[in-house]
Parts: structure tokens; sequence; C-alpha cells
């Protein structure tokens, strides 16, 4: 007779008689049988809990990357303003910039861009290099070849400042490269 649960015999006096008159060569054929099954077991327990801390590792990766990039939506979409205030202040001439009338606007505007850019440094966004620098596919996007005297490849224009978070793209840099004369 056998525990149902866990298939171990179960001594209730009757199986101590029957196993007594079995073969022994039967007996070392079922401890064979139980042996093979308990080296399976233990198999399948080792799988079962090397899963189970390799799911644990990616929960605590995703949850760390989650909380690493929470903001990359809203950083994304604050680019567009940080590129707007930078060519609303390149677009003042000296003449204006002299000017006393307007020059507190202008002086709140750059303060403006300087405290945008700060929160862009805490946060970890950070401005792509890209002139003179070769084009690099995984951080600038050519928009268009130039005729240089620059090496081909090389970038001679930025169009648009490209950006990343920690060690993800956040924008590519539009450029235009050095086209071979």
């Amino acid at each position: 007779m056998t525990n149902i649960e866990n298939d171990t015999p179960v001594d209730d006096g009757q199986a101590t008689e029957t196993a007594e008159t079995a073969a022994p060569e039967g007996a070392n054929d079922e401890v064979a049988q139980l042996a093979e099954q308990i080296a399976a077991l233990q198999q399948d327990l080792l799988y079962a809990r090397a899963e189970t801390q390799n799911v644990t590792r990616r929960k605590d990766k995703e949850i760390a990357d989650a909380h690493a990039y929470a903001s990359t939506k809203f950083a994304r979409d604050i680019l567009s303003v940080a590129d707007n205030l930078g060519r609303a202040l390149a677009a003042l001439s000296d003449e204006q910039r002299a000017d006393e009338g307007i020059k507190p606007l202008i002086t709140g505007l750059e303060a403006t861009e300087r405290e945008l850019l700060s929160v862009f440094e805490r946060n970890g966004i950070t401005r792509i290099a890209a002139i003179g620098l070769p084009l690099d596919p995984n951080q600038h996007q050519a928009m268009l070849e130039i005729p240089s005297d620059k090496t081909p490849g090389t970038i001679v224009q930025e169009m648009q400042a490209g950006y990343m978070m920690k060690d993800r793209l956040l924008r590519p840099a539009m450029v235009g490269v050095a086209k071979a004369g």
C-alpha cells in the first residue's frame, strides 16, 4: 500500500508481509525506479528554483528601469520647449539685446533656459555632441549631405539637438554630413 500524496510506502503490516514474500529482484527494480523518480524530481526542483531566480531578477531589473526611465515620455515632450526657447534667444539681434525696454525679458528668458538645462542635468538628460564628429547612426540622423572639405561622413551642421536620458536615446540629433568633393 502507498500514500497517494507522495507515492511512499505506508507500513500497515500487510504491505510488509507482501514485500517479504516478493522476490529480492523485484524489490531492487522498485528501489531503482524510486531512485530514478527522486533524481527526476530533484532535477525538476533545481530547474524550478533557477526559473524563480530568473523571474525575480527580471522583475527587479524591470522595476529599476521603470524608476530610472519613468519620465522618458515627459522628457521627450519637454525637449520641444527647450528647442523653442533656444530659438527665441538665438533670434535676438545685438540691438534688441541692448534695448533697455526688453532687457528684463531677455534676462528672464536666459534664466529660464539655464534652469531648464539644470533640470535636464539633474535628471540625467544630456545633449548629444555632433559637430565635427563622425556620423553615429545610433545617435545622429543624417538629414542632408553638404559639400565640404571635411572627411566624408563628418557632421558639419546640426539642425536639431539630440538628447540622451542616461544610456537611452530620447531624440537623435538631426544633422548635415560632409559629402565628398
